[in-house]
């Protein structure tokens, strides 16, 4: 029975250690695991530009022995030039899994519901579980374990990476605290959710206002870009909402000694998080982009083993 990585939510914490121990062991030996994929076809289809999304599971489908194939906007326009659920039901007769990379959640869904062959979400406006994964994957490469880290993340609270990040570390003991601007609190159901999770795992889920007062005692500080893609007209308004939260050398005071700063990139430097942070001692922003092939291949390969 084929299984899809659409969010978190689906993915119970037992699974989720599996990918961390798959993926370890991918990054250990790049050798192992060229087999998994020989002979069969991986399809991106994106309606967003890509850097680390593209790049990574292009290599990632290659180590693994098969074959990639890029359909951008030109060639597949979801629900415009074709209907969602032809594209799903065509490529499902020449692809083993579908990588889509969409603006709207929606069209992952129903790409999933009318494919054949294991979907998997790439990014979406909801969502980012691939992204999420590999930032947890790399705070256990750090640290040495999950349960009980504190993650402060200080930025857009109702954003993709945000939302994922909660469901993955609720469910993996991470305690997560969020500063947001008033107006950019994280999706009501997506919290809801979390908040189950981490009643399971003793995980805290704390809110505020208050950049300062969410780093203090902080394990990881973590932002993303205050304008998104598709964004770009609320820009000046965001830029203005946001002041005050970008992460700098005077705010990571209140964070533990050895604290670790992760960015999700793109980075802009100047904005949410200043040039000396980000290419500090403390951050490992490089090793979670290195880290998104490896979990990236974990992920394939769990899946085409289940389909």
């Amino acid at each position: 029975m084929k299984r899809d990585f659409i969010s978190l939510d689906d993915w119970t914490r037992a699974e989720m250690v599996v990918l961390f121990e798959l993926a370890a062991k991918l990054k250990r030996d790049r050798g192992y695991g060229g087999e998994h994929l020989r002979g069969k076809s991986v399809g991106l289809v994106f309606q967003k530009p890509s850097n680390r999304t593209r790049v990574s599971f292009e290599v990632g489908v290659f180590q693994l022995g098969g074959n990639c194939v890029y359909l951008g906007p030109g060639e597949i326009n979801l629900g415009v030039r074709e209907s969602t659920s032809d594209v799903a039901q065509t490529l499902s007769r020449y692809l083993e899994v579908i990588v889509a990379r969409t603006f709207t959640h929606q069209d992952i869904v129903d790409l999933a519901r009318h494919a054949s062959v294991p979907v998997i979400n790439g990014l979406s406006d909801m969502h980012h579980p691939c992204q999420a994964l590999t930032d947890i994957f790399s705070i256990e490469e750090k640290f040495g374990r999950t349960k009980g880290i504190v993650l402060a993340y200080v930025g857009d609270g109702n954003n993709n990476v945000c939302h994922s990040l909660l469901i993955g570390c609720a469910k993996m003991g991470i305690h997560m605290h969020i500063a947001t601007p008033k107006k950019y609190e994280p999706d009501k159901n997506v919290l809801k959710a979390a908040k189950s999770f981490a009643q399971e795992t003793a995980g805290r889920i704390f809110l505020t206002h208050s950049p300062k007062e969410a780093v203090t005692g902080a394990d990881v500080i973590y932002s993303d870009v205050w304008v998104s893609m598709g964004q770009e007209k609320e820009a000046k308004k965001r830029l203005k909402d946001f002041k005050g939260f970008q992460i700098n050398s005077n705010l990571v005071k209140g964070a533990k000694k050895e604290f670790a700063f992760m960015h999700c990139l793109p980075a802009h430097r100047g904005q949410e998080v200043t040039a000396d942070v980000i290419d500090g001692k403390h951050s490992i922003v490089f090793d979670q982009a290195e880290n998104r092939l490896h979990v990236q291949k974990a992920i394939m390969a769990f899946l085409i083993q289940k389909a």
